[in-house]
């Protein structure tokens, strides 16, 4: 018979010096965090391996008939049968067993997509809409309290845009480098990361200060042999093919932390330099944006330099938060903070503009959205009706609900569009899928939204923020 829990006192009880000291291990020293950590990179590398091809390299699953006419191309499927059959130049697919469903790659996906773009109705959407002469736009997904969702969030979004049809660019700002693993990136170092794109801003803004400063008969400021490589990195360089066709990467690794203790020493150097816009800058003069349809930008769990480079550089922010009193009272300190920082540098450069006589600085944001992630109907509805009730539209009313296939993603370091529906039932599937679509669909209406009104305004979007 068990003990009545009444009588069975609590685990920290009774617990004597000498039991607690037989089962203290060996103190730790700092090259046993070594072994520890390539412990974990073992593990990493064994989970990460799962679902990669033979040469290691991830591989995107293939699509079903059923998913391609239910998610992707908006016809029905006797139809998209008859299509394939009067086409046999068009991709056909392969069945697992004879006579079974066929599966397509996405790269067929998009030719297919193409082919009934040309020629179906005009009243359905096979492709997604995107203004002709203006760049892509630009989404960063931040939150200085870690555990929110950002990356889930940011590579959700990258693949159901990918999965709609536009050119996705995905680049990592976390040193952690959890989006790059989601894609299967490989990044060597941090010359392989934006770090090079920064250091090639402040090389430029170090160069023009140097020939102002060799006209006034000054001595120059010394230029380091790092800067010199910098200079002979473009955006493009850094890029990389990720496993999706249509979503192109700039990783991220460890060594990218450093930029954040490099940073602050450059601005010291030269203290003209705008380091919230080399990031912005890069894309800009590499011409990267006429490349691309949509780019999201993954950030660090904290307010820092990394951080506010993806702040300004973006049109969309959003703010993942779970919705708990703790993650609340965290996101209004980092609106608060965002604050604090953006005013802080307006004011900063609008004092020496105006003493210039120059056109002032003033940052701007296309929409600004707070999601909950991971959401529990059943223990936080309430919770999140105040939400609401406080953040009004700034809040997105759709939520991201924790479901069994949101796990499995988590689990397999992919992301819900990789997992295939037939280790679910179809509910199961649809359920879990659902609540990202949603929030894709959220998404996809702030990015027609503006740029629609920059289609209207008849002025080309720029990357640096607007002047006052």
């Amino acid at each position: 018979m068990s003990q009545d829990s009444e009588a069975v006192p609590p685990p920290y009880f009774n617990i004597t010096p000498d039991a607690a000291l037989a089962e203290l291990d060996p103190a730790v020293g700092t090259a046993d965090f070594a072994e520890i950590a390539a412990r974990l990179a073992r593990g990493r590398d064994d989970l990460l391996s799962r679902g990669h091809a033979e040469d290691g390299r991830k591989t995107l699953r293939r699509f079903s008939t059923w998913e391609i006419t239910k998610y992707l191309i908006p016809v029905a499927p006797a139809y998209f049968r008859r299509v394939l059959r009067a086409n046999p130049a068009l991709p056909q697919g392969l069945s697992e067993t004879e006579g079974g469903a066929k599966w397509f790659t996405l790269d067929e996906v998009l030719r297919l997509r193409a082919h009934f773009a040309a020629g179906g109705s005009r009243a359905k959407e096979y492709r997604p809409w995107r203004p002709a002469g203006l760049p892509a736009k630009i989404a960063v997904i931040a939150n200085f309290k870690g555990g929110v969702g950002k990356t889930s969030t940011a590579a959700h979004l990258a693949m159901s845009a990918a999965l709609d049809g536009y050119r996705v660019l995905v680049i990592d700002l976390d040193s952690q480098g959890s989006m790059t693993s989601i894609f299967g990136g490989r990044v060597a170092d941090e010359w392989a990361t934006v770090f090079p794109l920064i250091a090639r801003d402040y090389a430029l803004g170090l160069q023009a200060e140097n020939r102002r400063r060799v006209d006034r008969g000054d001595t120059p400021l010394p230029f380091e042999d790092m800067l010199e490589v910098a200079l002979g990195k473009t955006t493009r360089d850094v890029i990389q093919a990720t496993h999706w066709p249509n979503i192109d990467l700039i990783g991220a690794q460890l060594n990218l932390y450093w930029a954040e203790f490099q940073i602050p020493v450059w601005r010291m150097s030269l203290r003209g330099w705008k380091l919230w816009e080399a990031l912005s800058g890069a894309l800009a003069r590499d011409g990267v944006l006429a490349d691309y349809d949509v780019v999201i930008l993954d950030t660090p769990p904290a307010l820092g330099y990394l951080t506010i480079n993806g702040l300004a550089a973006a049109d969309i922010l959003l703010v993942p938060l779970g919705a708990s009193f703790l993650e609340v009272d965290s996101t209004g300190r980092f609106f608060d903070m965002l604050h604090s920082t953006f005013q802080s540098i307006e004011e900063g450069e609008n004092l020496a503009a105006r003493a210039l006589g120059r056109p002032g600085t003033r940052f701007e944001w296309d929409a600004v959205r707070a999601v909950i992630t991971r959401y529990d109907a059943g223990q936080q509805a309430e919770l999140a009706g105040l939400m609401q009730a406080y953040l009004g539209r700034t809040l997105s009313p759709w939520r991201q609900d924790y479901t069994a296939l949101v796990g499995q993603a988590g689990e397999q370091a992919g992301g819900i569009y990789e997992a295939d529906y037939r280790d679910f039932n179809r509910d199961t599937y649809a359920r879990g899928r659902r609540t990202f679509d949603e929030t894709y669909a959220g998404f996809k209406r702030l990015l027609l939204g503006s740029w629609r009104r920059d289609e209207l305004a008849g002025t080309p979007a720029t990357r640096e923020k607007e002047t006052a």
